[in-house]
């Protein structure tokens, strides 16, 4: 009973409010009175009943999002941003997604001041990371860097930056290790391997230069007053002294006969399997 009386005085208020609203615009409007047919008040009661079961889902949404936690509506609002690129002033959020930040400074305060958040003192945009817009951006962007790059970094640079780097990185233009586990979406960095063109007389210099036997190596580290991890002349003697042979030994492998466990796949061609 009670809410039916709420109900009730709701719906005589809207008519009310109904009533005024039509008197003011029709005395802007109209230059002179005209007779308009009594609407009975049942009639009416009837309409904004209606209409007030239409609007209550709205109504009742709209109300849940501005009476939710500031953090929340923050996320509304930020979503907005993220999805549309776009920048919205105060009055265009409110139409786009009910968060009133008019009526709430607290709302408008955080979201001023959030890193994510451009405020250009009307008009509020998205703030990426990195400021790239797209796929001819986002290369040059990983080539001048000297360091790699988190993936998470750039993924909210632009809409379908997750699309591009897939592509660059199928193409070769850069490299993208995913098996990282400091960051979940993995790193890239450029892919600069460029090799240089090397003159033939300046690798034939480099082969005369390098000594062919390992003595020689120890040898000129010795004379300069490292010692060498290896010891080739003392291996050498003992393989001397214990008549071991330099070569290595070919390895036979073991002929594999047929037996009772043998697993045969060809079974009907069994005889050209026997020795």
């Amino acid at each position: 009973m009670a809410l039916r009386e709420q109900l009730d005085k709701f719906n005589k208020q809207q008519e009310k409010c109904q009533s005024t609203l039509s008197s003011i615009s029709s005395s802007r409007t109209a230059p002179s009175r005209s007779y308009v047919p009594a609407t009975t008040t049942s009639q009416k009661s009837n309409v904004f009943r209606g209409k007030f079961s239409e609007n209550t889902k709205q109504l009742q949404h709209i109300n849940n999002i501005r009476n939710s936690a500031v953090g929340a509506q923050m996320k509304i609002v930020i979503d907005l941003l993220f999805k549309t690129r776009l920048a919205y002033t105060a009055e265009q959020i409110n139409e786009a997604c009910y968060v009133d930040m008019h009526n709430n400074k607290a709302v408008f305060d955080s979201l001023r001041k959030n890193p994510k958040v451009h405020y250009d003192g009307r008009r509020f945009s998205y703030k990426a990371t990195h400021n790239i817009k797209d796929k001819k951006q986002l290369l040059s962007f990983v080539n001048k860097s000297d360091k790699v790059i988190d993936v998470s970094d750039l993924k909210d640079a632009y809409p379908n930056v997750m699309e591009d780097l897939k592509s660059l990185k199928s193409s070769g233009e850069i490299f993208w290790l995913l098996s990282n586990t400091d960051s979940k979406e993995g790193t890239v960095y450029r892919n600069n391997m460029e090799y240089p063109k090397i003159d033939d007389e300046l690798k034939a210099l480099f082969r005369d230069i390098i000594p062919s036997d390992m003595l020689e190596v120890e040898k000129e580290l010795l004379k300069i007053g490292l010692k060498p991890a290896t010891n080739i002349a003392e291996r050498r003697a003992a393989e001397q002294l214990h008549g071991v042979s330099n070569k290595p030994k070919d390895k036979k492998k073991k002929k594999k006969e047929i037996t009772n466990r043998t697993k045969l796949t060809n079974s009907h061609m069994l005889e050209l399997f026997q020795s």
